[in-house]
């Protein structure tokens, strides 16, 4: 039989293929690409994917190493800065092993534990999760429709 956090874990990692499948098809010009009237380029939605992974590590997992400087969420609006496709892809990459790493560190009770932030209040490790799991397909979606529909 199969722990929480190795269910939980196979769940995000599934989910998160709507967005890692993606990126195998972009190209450079896709990055800058919105879909009017959104200000959100491809290109600041995959940085902020990975911002939102490397925060959660922190603050929701207890990653006290894990060094993030959220420039999306900190900026709260699309600098247009986000145009190296290699960059961002080595970025989400770093942010999937580093989040990984914290989850396949949790105990059975730990998923249980009552965490509190300003962003969502007080949820357990469990619940939270799940905001990590649909902010990142909420977002693969949004690029999705960006790369069929946008310019």
């Amino acid at each position: 039989m199969k722990t929480k956090t190795q269910l939980f874990l196979e769940l995000w990692k599934e989910a998160r293929t709507r967005f890692t499948n993606q990126l195998t098809q972009l190209t450079q010009e896709d990055l800058h690409k919105k879909l009017q009237p959104s200000p959100n380029s491809v290109g600041f939605l995959i940085r902020h994917i990975g911002d939102v992974e490397l925060l959660f590590s922190k603050n929701v997992f207890g990653g006290n190493n894990v060094k993030v400087i959220a420039k999306t969420v900190i900026a709260k609006r699309d600098t247009g800065e986000w145009t190296d496709l290699k960059g961002l892809k080595d970025y989400v990459h770093h942010s999937f092993h580093t989040l990984k790493m914290i989850i396949e560190a949790q105990k059975e009770d730990d998923w249980e534990t009552l965490i509190t932030t300003k962003e969502f209040g007080s949820k357990t490790k469990a619940e939270a999760f799940g905001r990590i799991v649909s902010h990142t397909t909420y977002h693969s979606g949004q690029m999705a429709l960006i790369l069929k529909y946008g310019s």
